[in-house]
């Protein structure tokens, strides 16, 4: 199976800090992957990484034949502006704007569409409210229909389901799943590992440096986890570029 991302040695951060050290392998094309390691580890850098909002500091990173247009990317809600004055659909709509640019007037066809993404993660007859007045739960599933729309082949996933109920939860699972099921590639940065031991076939495990990478049963074996959290317990926030830990 061909890969859509490919890692060699690749270290990725913030000012010249390290936040992700030498990771090397690959994403295979129409995998599920799990992304999971303690807090500030470097799970949500590694996702800008991959989506081109960050040039590793060494090391190279192939996205093997991709553009920009070919990835959905859903950072985490702490990151995103809800106070703009913007509709449900408007915000759904976003999905189309590769195609309809800045001037190009939405179509009935698109709004259609629009409504039909909605329906289908819940949320039949919200397009008119405003994004504003959403909970957590109905704007992360705003948010997974505006990707519906978009119809990438590789998506991309910070904590979609960090402070949302257990039934938009389930809901939004079975678009992932969904996602997979249609020959997608899909990598989510997640905290619950019996949610990705029950949905996700396979898993990287880091803390800053990768500690497992494959099969989820093999990369959260007990021992994986416990090196991870012995790991993030020596971190030093003002390493710089970075020299391989000897031993």
């Amino acid at each position: 199976m061909s890969a859509v991302f490919s890692l060699d040695e690749v270290t990725l951060g913030y000012d010249r800090r390290p936040a992700v050290h030498h990771l090397s392998g690959s994403f295979a094309a129409g995998s599920l992957t799990a992304v999971v390691g303690p807090n500030g580890s470097g799970k949500s850098t590694l996702l800008k990484g991959l989506n081109g909002l960050l040039t590793p500091f060494e090391g190279q990173l192939k996205r093997n034949g991709l553009s920009q247009s070919d990835i959905a990317y859903l950072p985490q809600q702490a990151d995103i502006d809800r106070t703009f004055p913007i509709t449900v659909l408007e915000t759904v709509l976003l999905g189309h704007w590769r195609s309809i640019g800045l001037f190009r007037p939405v179509t009935r066809a698109q709004q259609n569409q629009a409504k039909e993404a909605l329906a289908a993660v819940g949320l039949d007859g919200f397009h008119r409210r405003p994004v504003a007045s959403l909970s957590a739960g109905q704007f992360q599933r705003v948010l997974f229909a505006r990707m519906l729309l978009q119809d990438c082949p590789v998506i991309l996933l910070d904590e979609p389901f960090t402070a949302i109920d257990a039934k938009t939860t389930a809901d939004l699972l079975r678009v992932v799943v969904g996602w997979h099921g249609e020959g997608r590639t899909v990598i989510a940065v997640l905290h619950d590992f019996e949610q990705v031991k029950e949905n996700f076939p396979e898993t990287l495990l880091i803390a800053r440096e990768p500690i497992a990478w494959g099969p989820t049963k093999e990369a959260l074996k007990a021992e994986h986890v416990f090196k991870a959290r012995q790991m993030a317990e020596a971190w030093d926030d003002h390493d710089e570029v970075c020299q391989r830990r000897s031993g």
